[in-house]
C-alpha cells in the first residue's frame, strides 16, 4: 500500500510541506509507505480544453504532469496540499488537479476507489474555501474522503511558524492516521 501527497506550494520546505510531512509521519508509522511530491520548480501547464484526454488516457502537453498522474494512479491514497493564495489553491496546484482529473474522469473515472483529502494552510483567511475546492475535487472523482477531529487547516505566515498551530498539526496528525486506517480497511 502507499500514499501519496502532492503539495502545491511553490516554496519548498515551507508551511505547507511541513503540515504535510507531518501527515505522512502518521500514514508511515502505521506501515504504509509514503512519497511526497512537490510541484516546486515543475512545469505545470494549465488545460487548453484540446479534449484529447477524451480519447485517450494522455495529454499532448509537454511538461511534467505524466509521471506524477502515473504515480497517483499507482497509489491507493493521495493528500493534495496547498497554501493559501488569493483566497484559492495555488495556480500551479489547480493546473495539476485540471488536467490530471480530466484525464483520469474521461478514461472509465480511473481514482474511483481511492483514498484522498486535502490539507491546507493559510496566514489568517480564505481556508475554507480552498479546502472545500480540492475537497469537492476529490468528490467528483469518486475518492473515499476520511473525515478528521476538525477541518484539515493550519496556521503560518513565516516559514516555519506552522509549527506553533498545535490544533493544525494535531489536526494533520489525525488525518494521516484517518487516511492509513482507511486505506487498510479498503485494500484488506
Amino acid at each position: 500500500m502507499k500514499a501519496i501527497a502532492i503539495v502545491g506550494s511553490p516554496r519548498k520546505e515551507g508551511n505547507t510541506e511541513i503540515v504535510t510531512s507531518h501527515a505522512l509521519k502518521a500514514i508511515e508509522e502505521e506501515g504504509i509507505e509514503t512519497e511526497l511530491i512537490r510541484l516546486s520548480g515543475l512545469t505545470i501547464k494549465p488545460c487548453n480544453a484540446c479534449m484529447v484526454c477524451k480519447k485517450k488516457e494522455t495529454c499532448p502537453l509537454d511538461d511534467d504532469l505524466l509521471p506524477i498522474y502515473a504515480k497517483m494512479k499507482e497509489a491507493d491514497a493521495i493528500i493534495l496540499a496547498s497554501p493559501v493564495y488569493f483566497g484559492s489553491a495555488t495556480a500551479l496546484l489547480k493546473a495539476f488537479i485540471e488536467r490530471a482529473g480530466y484525464i483520469a474522469y474521461n478514461n472509465g473515472s480511473l481514482f474511483d476507489g481511492k483514498i484522498g483529502g486535502a490539507l491546507v494552510v493559510a496566514e489568517r483567511s480564505g481556508q475554507n474555501f480552498t479546502l472545500a475546492e480540492l475537497t469537492l475535487w476529490f468528490q467528483i472523482l469518486g475518492f473515499s474522503v476520511p473525515s478528521s477531529p476538525d477541518w484539515n487547516v493550519s496556521f503560518g505566515d513565516e516559514k516555519g511558524t506552522v509549527r506553533k498551530d498545535q490544533e493544525g498539526m494535531d489536526t494533520a496528525w489525525a488525518f494521516g492516521k484517518k487516511i492509513a486506517l482507511l486505506t487498510k480497511k479498503l485494500r484488506a
